[in-house]
C-alpha cells in the first residue's frame, strides 16, 4: 500500500484482486505452530481449526467451513446467529479475529510453503 490515507487504503482493500485478497485473509498462528514453522501468520483455508478471539463467540474452537474473499469473512462450523424467523444463519468473522490452532496440510503446495521458513 503506497497511500497513507485511510480512504484510499479501504478502497484498495475492497478492490483488490482475488489472489491478493488471499494473503490479506491471514490469521495469526498459535504459539506452538509459530515455533514449529517460524511464521507469525498464514492465510486461512477451509479445514483449518481456528479459535475465535474476539466478539460474542470468543473462545470457540472449531473448523473453518467456508472462506469468502469477497466479503473478507470466514465461517466457522456451529457459529450461527438466530434470525427473526427462528432460523439459523452462519456468522461471518474477520480473519484478524481468529487464531489458527491446527492447519489442514492435505495440500502439498501449502505444506511446502510452511516449511520454506524453517
Amino acid at each position: 500500500m503506497k497511500s497513507k490515507k485511510a480512504r484510499k487504503q479501504r478502497k484498495a482493500q475492497k478492490n483488490a484482486k482475488h489472489h491478493t485478497k488471499r494473503k490479506m485473509m491471514s490469521a495469526t498462528l498459535a504459539s506452538n505452530l509459530r515455533k514449529k514453522y517460524g511464521k507469525r501468520s498464514f492465510p486461512v483455508r477451509e479445514g483449518d481449526e481456528v479459535e475465535i478471539m474476539r466478539g460474542g463467540f470468543a473462545g470457540v474452537i472449531n473448523k473453518v467451513a467456508k472462506v469468502d474473499r469477497g466479503s473478507e469473512k470466514i465461517y466457522v462450523e456451529n457459529v450461527t446467529v438466530k434470525k427473526a424467523d427462528e432460523s439459523r444463519e452462519p456468522y461471518g468473522i474477520h480473519p484478524s479475529n481468529v487464531r489458527i490452532v491446527s492447519l489442514d496440510l492435505s495440500d502439498p503446495w501449502r505444506k511446502n510453503k510452511l516449511e520454506e521458513g524453517r
